[in-house]
């Protein structure tokens, strides 16, 4: 065995992306967790929890008030801390700090620097990759996703999801670390996972040394 797989990928894009689709495909490829005999706990987190308030669709990570910025801040600092204690794990983040850039910038004019953050995820071995789709398919993603949303609204303006994305794009060429750029505009999130696997398996990012 070449050693214990520890790839750490965080996963961006907009909206109708298939980033969590993408998250569990990973989660089971034996080319970025290995060979699996049965599920365990998977390694998912996101920063789109809404855990800042009390009810759906409600505030957190990604979409806080100003007035919780403290909150989000130190909530950051914390899964920081949680992943440099258990830096031999495996991780998968569907959307992360740069969906907080995006979102904050947008709705409240303001842009977060996140470097003292990537400082500390880089030595552990994060990547990010960012999903993309061309403005054209946008229209065939959302008709799939109406059948199984539970808030349909958020996908009537397919305008916002264009706009978010070359925003996002140039957010994501700021980042310090190693970059994944891929197309799901054909939504084949198998072959997509595969090119992730082969990028990992590429650039040593299965692994973490000593």
């Amino acid at each position: 065995m070449a050693g214990k797989m520890v790839p750490k990928i965080i996963l961006e894009g907009t909206r109708l992306t298939q980033k969590t689709e993408l998250a569990f495909t990973l989660n089971d490829h034996p080319g970025v967790v290995g060979p699996r005999k049965y599920r365990y706990h998977s390694p998912l987190i996101s920063a789109e929890w809404c855990g800042f308030t009390n009810f759906p669709w409600g505030r957190g990570l990604i979409n806080f008030d100003p007035s919780e910025e403290a909150q989000a801040m130190e909530t950051y600092q914390t899964w920081a801390r949680m992943f440099e204690l258990q830096r031999y794990y495996s991780w998968i983040v569907d959307r992360f700090h740069i969906s907080t850039q995006l979102y904050q910038l947008m709705n409240h004019g303001k842009l977060y620097d996140f470097s003292w953050l990537e400082e500390r995820l880089l030595p552990l071995g994060f990547r990010l990759v960012f999903l993309t789709r061309s403005p054209e398919s946008f229209a065939q993603a959302r008709e799939e996703r109406l059948k199984v949303s539970g808030k349909p609204s958020q996908y009537d303006n397919l305008d916002v999801f264009i706009t978010e994305q070359e925003q996002l794009r140039e957010l994501v060429a700021q980042s310090m670390l190693p970059v994944l750029h891929l197309d799901i505009s054909d939504n084949n999130v198998a072959g997509t996972a595969d090119a992730v696997a082969a990028w990992l398996r590429d650039t040593g990012g299965l692994y973490l040394p000593d």
